[in-house]
């Protein structure tokens, strides 16, 4: 067929050239759209093929009085043709209407060009099937891209022989179309307005779709997850220019849909995501919003919504693509670089090169880590087949700019091809050692490290190794050949094991093991990446010290390579904006962070952010889509006060924290009583060698203090101040304190203990100020805080016992306390519990007797089923979050059992049996949990709660717990009870 436009070109433009000496509405790029209504005759359209027959009809008309009336076709590219008058580098909207003769066939709109020195090129723009029964619209979308000659725009038909109508034909150039300034379609024309379908969906305007106005965009019939609406945004996009990315969405069924782009270079199209796919409710409108930099030179680039899973028909309104201006970076404050005493480097993408994204990096930054670009599935899709377009860019660039380059990583679990491990151990250290040798080969000398394995320890297994895909096939040989092959391929590279939550005491004991045991093997590992993914409130960074400094006597080298604080403490919470106080906080926690970083720079030769900025940041979509801010500059590449934590501290502004005072009333002797030990201290960051815990009790007599000082250096004037209601309370090491103050100061090793009773017009509310002084040194640390006051810490007691677990209450139950679930959380009445705690070596038993004389398990949902929920803190953190060994562990009445909490509940869920037995008015749950990584008896506290859910058909209608009255017992460990063990 293309062969036989070819030899009718020719004629077609003569045609066309006559045509345009017609009277005809202006060139498609003015200002106002071009419609073509036919009511003053054809308008410039002419015929296109021998013997084809173009009038204005008067017929029949969709509105007005005339038609384009199409006659005399024998070939299906036969029809009408306009000059469209097209302007270079423009997008424009064309709409049309048409209507056989007789019968049925596919008409579409076609654009036809001849780029200078290429071959004619048919390039179509709408197509529809029409039948004779009534006008059917055409619509699409087209960029000129320029320099061609013989443009037109036709209409053909699939059957060669039909006679058609056209009538209400508009051209309609996008606002913004081809100065990058992004664009906008809100569908009130009552089209598509140039969305297209990826597949197979069906793209129609109706009423129906619309979140406002008139009309919205229903997308029904779709083959695949990624079936659905596109649109070209090619023209209305610059390359190195920030977009946001906005469109609303409304499923038929809950489902997840997310706003992605795909971007082709030649015939290889690449997908991102500009908004990750988030769970939306049947009938709700969610808007998907996101942020895009176009890195790359594209021949085509398109927006479009797609599902997760699943072909839920979905509509769609009101989509923007608005251009961020750049804002200029700030010169007028320090280069990190220049600050720190240790390598600073950041991770980026191609983004981040260009404009002033890379003005940034280049002036903070020494270093850099590809993020995703030399990783396996990045390099080596396919086995044998390498792509390094990618990774060349970012080399390239960082060595054109003076970076040094950290390689991200040789053998990781995730983002791995399947195909890698197929057939034997053989074939899997084979293709290992394949790619090693060519990645690393390739970059050989270019690159100053390479993070050689990453995430290989699970500190729940026996072993403390993870159960890969790696380890299954191989045990620990792949480390050690990757090891092997990566210095043999560059043996000036620095070569590490990295890994997360190296923060944590049972993680970093076990990489210790592991590196300990592979370097006394002959493993070359040179260093020990730490990835320290941290929030605003935990790990403490003691934490973090503890962990360089045990590293530190294997004598290898160590950097942190992935670092970033969320501002959020547990997996669920969102936040529209922000608050200014959390970014506050967020810039204390930088100061104490990289207090310890500059402390250990001995050990530490490296520190890089996981993102340059936070336009684009992983956490932005994991754990879930939510707003989250976790770097030192914002979404505008300003700095944030995390920056300053960074390098000026001093211009921080003061932080108050937030502190809960609970009743109770410890003995003030000096010496620490078990009421203290209910609640872990808040511990205040190090300043030099001094380092302190503090705790608060409120009761009728006044204000209880615990400070719990690190101090080595002994001096009579160190003191602790307490100051309240603008009175400072002066406690001194050793003494005299203030006239009237009943306080007790204890030796302890390494410094001291002091207890105070302030006096009663200190309530446990309002604002503190808790100083440690440190005579010797000149040290000092200061914390502010709001008081709140609640009530007393609720404690029970576990006695020793084994109970059989099959939901019969046995003898040995009655050794053990009984509590009673009593606190609501929701509602004021319903099912409540009776519950009785035992325990024998590693394990905890619980015996919880229900009275609930109507059961439901109708919600799909567990937690909105009759059950019961066991909450066990195994080293009774009272922690904002959980951590990894804390658990959730919820059984319905039927003995359905569910596991939540840690980041991978999958790992604690093996520590759960239970029986349930039903009986009249109730039911009765037997739970014994495994705590593998608790010491249970003697002294030792577990943080412990228990909650009960009442539902009334298919949903959850109360809930009642033993202690945490916050309703957030399933994300927050901080107002749980506190279980201690009988001997």
């Amino acid at each position: 067929m293309s062969s036989l436009r070819s030899l009718h070109s020719l004629l077609t433009a003569a045609l066309l050239c006559l045509a345009t000496l017609v009277a005809v509405p202006g060139p498609a790029h003015a200002a106002q759209p071009v419609t073509y209504d036919f009511e003053s005759g054809t308008q410039g359209w002419a015929p296109r093929g021998d013997g084809v027959s173009v009038t204005a009809s008067s017929e029949l008309a969709r509105s007005g009085t005339a038609s384009l009336l199409v006659t005399g076709r024998s070939e299906n590219w036969h029809g009408a043709a306009v000059a469209p008058g097209f302007a270079e580098g423009r997008t424009y909207a064309v709409t049309a209407f048409a209507r056989a003769v007789a019968g049925e066939s596919t008409i579409a709109l076609t654009v036809q060009r001849t780029p200078d020195g290429g071959d004619t090129v048919y390039e179509r723009v709408a197509a529809a099937t029409v039948g004779d029964t009534g006008w059917v619209e055409l619509s699409g979308r087209y960029t000129f891209t320029g320099a061609s000659t013989d443009l037109q725009l036709y209409a053909e038909s699939s059957d060669p022989a039909a006679a058609y109508r056209l009538d209400d034909v508009t051209i309609t150039e996008e606002p913004g179309s081809g100065d990058g300034n992004g664009t906008s379609t809100d569908f009130e024309t009552g089209t598509v307005q140039g969305w297209r379908a990826r597949a197979s969906a069906t793209l129609a305007a109706t009423p129906a779709a619309a979140r406002q106005g008139g009309y919205g965009l229903a997308v029904s019939d779709r083959s695949a997850s990624w079936d659905g609406p596109a649109l070209d945004v090619l023209p209305v996009m610059a390359k190195g220019a920030k977009y946001t990315a906005s469109v609303w969405v409304r499923p038929e069924e809950a489902t997840s849909l997310g706003l992605s782009i795909e971007r082709r270079s030649g015939d290889t199209p690449s997908y991102d995501q500009i908004a990750a796919p988030r769970e939306v409710a049947a009938g709700q409108w969610t808007e998907l919003k996101g942020t895009y930099t176009l890195g790359h030179d594209v021949d085509f680039l398109a927006v479009y919504v797609e599902s997760a899973s699943g072909t839920t028909p979905f509509a769609v309104d009101d989509f923007t693509l608005v251009h961020v201006p750049a804002v200029p970076i700030q010169r007028d404050i320090p280069a990190l670089k220049d600050v720190l005493g240790f390598t600073i480097g950041t991770a980026v993408q191609r983004p981040q090169t260009l404009g002033e994204h890379g003005e940034l990096l280049r002036r903070h930054f020494e270093s850099v880590t590809p993020g995703n670009q030399l990783k396996w599935d990045a390099t080596e899709p396919r086995e044998g087949e390498f792509t390094f377009a990618e990774g060349d860019h970012l080399v390239d660039y960082a060595h054109a700019n003076g970076l040094k380059v950290r390689g991200h990583t040789l053998a990781w679990h995730s983002q791995t091809p399947d195909w890698v491990f197929e057939g034997t151990k053989a074939d899997v250290l084979r293709r290992l050692e394949n790619h090693i040798r060519a990645v690393a080969g390739r970059y050989k000398g270019r690159l100053y490290a390479w993070d050689v394995v990453n995430e290989v320890v699970d500190e729940n297994q026996p072993d403390g190794l993870r159960r890969s895909k790696w380890f299954q096939t191989t045990g620990l040989d792949y480390i050690r050949t990757a090891f092997r092959v990566a210095r043999e391929v560059d043996p000036d590279a620095k070569l590490y094991i990295n890994d997360y939550n190296t923060e944590f005491p049972r993680k970093r004991r076990a990489l210790y093991e592991l590196v300990k045991r592979l370097r006394t093997e002959g493993v070359p590992i040179d260093g020990v990446g730490h990835q320290l993914h941290v929030n605003i409130e935990q790990p403490h960074a003691s934490e973090i010290e503890e962990t360089i400094e045990l590293i530190a006597g294997l004598g290898v080298d160590q950097q942190v390579t992935e670092l970033d604080v969320s501002v959020y403490t547990d997996f669920v919470q969102s936040y529209p904006e922000i608050p200014a106080a959390l970014l506050v906080k967020q810039g204390h926690r930088y100061k104490e962070i990289f207090d310890v970083f500059r402390r250990q720079s001995g050990h530490l030769n490296s520190v890089t952010l996981w993102g340059l900025a936070d336009d684009d940041t992983w956490l932005s979509t994991f754990p879930i889509t939510r707003l989250n801010t976790p770097l030192l500059f914002d979404d505008r590449l300003q700095a944030k006060p995390a920056y300053w934590g960074v390098a000026d501290p001093a211009r921080l502004e003061p932080l108050v924290h937030d502190v809960e005072v609970p009743e109770g009333t410890p003995k003030i002797d000096g010496r620490r009583d078990r009421e203290w030990d209910l609640l872990p201290d808040v511990r205040l960051a190090r300043n030099g060698d001094l380092s302190a815990g503090i705790q608060f009790r409120r009761s009728a007599k006044g204000l209880s203090v615990l400070a719990e000082v690190t101090d080595p250096a002994r001096d009579g004037q160190d003191a602790v101040t307490v100051t309240v209601g603008g009175t400072d309370h002066v406690i001194r090491r050793t003494g005299p304190h203030a006239k009237g103050l009943r306080a007790h100061v204890g030796k302890t090793s390494g410094g001291y203990r002091v207890e105070a009773l302030l006096p009663a017009g200190a309530s446990g509310a309002g604002g503190v100020r808790l100083t440690v002084r440190d005579a010797s040194s000149q040290d000092a640390l200061v914390w502010a805080g709001e008081m709140t006051p609640v009530p007393a810490v609720r404690t029970t007691t576990a006695a020793r016992g084994t109970p059989q677990i099959d939901g019969t209450v046995d003898a040995v139950w009655a050794r053990a306390p009984e509590i009673r679930t009593a606190t609501w959380v929701q509602g004021s009445a319903g099912a409540t519990a009776r519950v009785r705690t035992l325990w024998d070596a590693g394990r905890l038993h619980v015996l919880a007797r229900v009275s609930d004389p109507r059961l439901s398990e109708e919600s799909p949902d567990p937690w909105q089923q009759d059950s019961v929920e066991i909450f066990v803190d195994a080293d009774n953190g009272k922690t904002k979050g959980y951590g990894d060994d804390d658990g959730q562990y919820r059984i319905s009445f039927t003995g359905r059992r569910t596991v939540g909490g840690p980041l991978d509940p999958a790992a604690i869920e093996g520590n759960l049996t239970s029986a349930v037995r039903q009986v009249p008015g109730g039911y009765v749950v037997e739970a014994t949990i495994g705590l593998p990584t608790a010491a249970l008896g003697g002294d030792a506290l577990l943080g412990f709660d228990v909650q009960v859910n009442d539902a009334t058909g298919a949903s959850r209608t109360a809930a009642a717990t033993w202690s945490d009255p916050t309703g957030r017992a399933h994300l927050s460990t901080a107002r749980w009870g506190v279980l201690g063990f009988a001997r």
